[in-house]
């Protein structure tokens, strides 16, 4: 009787061993889920969608057009020419849904983020992402990315947080939206 209750104790604690040291299913899914929730929490805390994200208006006032979100400057609304500048000191224009900026630099259009592959960022890799915040250069060694994009903010983020936006951008719903090239000022080379 002794030995079966020295073997019934032995036995649960071999089994609990045994739990523990194997991997729990869905483990694997849990932590890209939770990447991913932690990508939606910066992406919406770094304010990406205030200019990513087309706007409408609302009783609220002006808001992220939800069937829309983080699809960039609308292409089927295209911008051609600089604004005339707005004067008194100010330097700066926007467009009505702030997806296109007009500057000392030109034009800027806000980038499609969503998950779609030829026109957003789906194909994108963590090393391209992380080298775009940390350098201010399309997939890391491309052109500027320009005004008002924070990438210096940005910069200081840690790569793994980074990683966590990118898994976030590549779990949204694709949308195809072919954001225009820069346009550069006038008078520079290539401007008007």
């Amino acid at each position: 009787m002794r030995s079966l209750s020295v073997l019934i104790p032995a036995g649960l604690l071999l089994a609990v061993i045994l739990l523990v040291s194997q991997p729990l299913h869905g483990t694997e899914d849990n932590s890209q889920t939770n990447l991913v929730e932690h990508g939606r929490y910066l992406v919406k805390i770094a304010g990406c969608g205030d200019c990513h994200s087309p706007k409408v208006m609302s009783e609220h006032g002006i808001e992220e057009d939800t069937t829309r979100l983080l699809s960039g400057h609308p292409a089927d609304e295209p911008i051609t020419a600089m604004p005339a500048a707005p004067g008194d000191g100010w330097m700066v224009t926007g467009n009505g849904h702030f997806t296109a900026w007009a500057g000392p630099w030109g034009i800027s259009f806000a980038a499609n983020l969503t998950s779609d592959e030829k026109t957003g960022i789906g194909n994108w890799t963590d090393d391209q992402f992380i080298k775009a915040m940390h350098t201010g250069k399309h997939r890391g060694y491309g052109r500027p990315i320009l005004p008002p994009m924070p990438w210096p903010n940005l910069s200081h983020a840690t790569d793994d947080d980074l990683k966590a936006m990118l898994a976030y951008l590549k779990s949204t719903k694709p949308i195809s939206n072919q954001v225009p090239a820069p346009i550069p000022p006038p008078g520079s080379a290539g401007g008007n």
